[in-house]
């Protein structure tokens, strides 16, 4: 004699649609603080000290941190000018409209940096010639002329999960293909590792070949 199976009734259904649900938001509460905690974080480089400085291919430089709402002028106007005079090519026609959203992004509170020194023109001890008072950060003209590019990257919920969005990695042409790209991009893994991040993402224009093998060759 077969049995038949019984169906759930009202409130049974109604009982797993509220476990569901609830299981839902905790999910995303546990990711929203993941992001949260991560993105408070005041310098990712502290918990990576080897990672301070390169030098190697006769490419000597040193890191430091940074957020958007914390940029001078100055550096402001450095950044605004590399991510041009890299990516106006690759972008085209559509560079001008770019820009202003690029422009945008790079001053928003949640961005964060890391900023690369060339030693040589840094301060005595390796470091830039710049200190924080009061939140306000007062720079010399030795900064400035020291960066030699920038990694700026976000943590974000992308398809319900934890990430690393790196929105820019930008070297000056003179420390391109010395393996500086591939050892900030190492550092923004380890970073997101630490900050139980489920993955690393960014974006590049298929236009910009250089870029595209970077990705797909050397990092594979």
């Amino acid at each position: 004699m077969e049995s038949k199976s019984k169906s759930k009734g009202p409130s049974a259904r109604h009982k797993e649609k509220k476990l569901k649900r609830k299981e839902v938001l905790e999910k995303k509460k546990a990711v929203d603080e993941l992001v949260r905690a991560a993105s408070s974080e005041t310098d990712h480089l502290a918990s990576f000290q080897a990672f301070r400085h390169y030098n190697r291919n006769g490419v000597s430089v040193c890191l430091d941190s940074g957020s958007g709402d914390g940029l001078s002028s100055s550096v402001k106007q450095y950044v605004c000018n590399l991510v041009k005079a890299n990516m106006e090519g690759p972008f085209g026609a559509e560079w001008p409209a770019e820009e202003k959203v690029k422009r945008r992004e790079m001053v928003a509170p949640e961005a964060r940096y890391i900023f690369v020194h060339d030693v040589a023109s840094a301060g005595a001890d390796g470091m830039p010639s710049a200190v924080e008072a009061k939140g306000e950060v007062v720079e010399s003209v030795s900064e400035i002329m020291s960066i030699v590019g920038f990694v700026h990257f976000r943590f974000l919920v992308e398809e319900e999960i934890p990430v690393l969005y790196v929105y820019e990695i930008q070297l000056e042409p003179r420390v391109q293909g010395k393996g500086l790209g591939k050892f900030l991009m190492q550092l923004i893994e380890l970073i997101a590792r630490k900050n139980h991040m489920g993955a690393v993402v960014l974006t590049v224009q298929k236009t910009n070949l250089s870029a595209m093998k970077f990705y797909t060759s050397k990092l594979r």
